[in-house]
């Protein structure tokens, strides 16, 4: 099968994972490493943060929601601190691959789970940031944000989504994600999911997906002379 089409989670694979901002934060606080990933683990398709990506809640409403949360594992955390430390950076390879694989013809579609905070798609806390970003998520063929659809990965309904909007067969896809859990779904429908778990790693395995040379992604181009 003939993969012509690559869709990408954002955070976590576009830009860095907010789950390293979490780790630095509960580093920071004393509190256990990985405590926001547990806290989202009980009741994940409804507990606050399932309900705040499918927009059914706003962002009070969410910090008060995740602070009894935490409080029911015998912690003290409000939604709000971990609401600030959604937008992750940039990560400038990815942002180069996805320019590489538009000039080789390839589709690109975006499947984020996203929260109605900050500013922009991402979440991000300036305007500022907010503008690098979109400029980003413009070049992708499609955009699928859970807070706007009300369905949120790891719901194949997302994917299928995706996969209608840009007019392709999920066995035509690699889908690109951070969580394992995200992959799977997509797999099961037909897509060739990579797990991301650096941006060296991605785009290696992603070359590899698509039948290209070693460093066709990410070898610096030669400038003209």
């Amino acid at each position: 099968m003939t993969r012509t089409t690559v869709v990408f989670d954002f955070g976590g694979v576009i830009t860095t994972s907010p789950f390293d901002a979490f780790n630095r934060m509960e580093a920071e606080r004393g509190l256990p490493r990985d405590l926001v990933r547990r806290i989202n683990t009980v009741n994940p398709d409804t507990n606050a943060w399932a309900q705040f990506e499918r927009a059914e809640i706003d962002e009070a409403r969410f910090d008060t929601l995740f602070a009894e949360e935490a409080r029911a594992l015998g912690y003290d955390l409000p939604g709000r601190d971990v609401l600030a430390l959604l937008s992750g950076d940039l990560r400038p390879a990815l942002v180069e691959a996805l320019d590489r694989l538009r000039a080789m013809g390839y589709r690109l579609g975006c499947i984020t789970n996203n929260v109605p905070a900050g500013h922009g798609a991402q979440m991000s806390p300036t305007a500022r940031k907010a503008e690098a970003i979109a400029a980003v998520m413009a070049r992708f063929d499609h955009v699928v944000e859970s807070s706007k659809v009300g369905v949120r990965k790891p719901d194949p309904r997302v994917y299928t989504m995706a996969c209608d909007a840009l007019g392709v067969r999920p066995e035509e896809c690699v889908y690109l994600d951070d969580l394992g859990i995200n992959c799977k779904p997509a797999a099961a429908l037909g897509m060739l999911a990579i797990k991301v778990t650096s941006a060296e790693q991605a785009l290696a395995d992603l070359e590899q997906a698509l039948g290209l040379g070693a460093g066709a992604l990410t070898t610096p181009s030669r400038a003209a002379g």
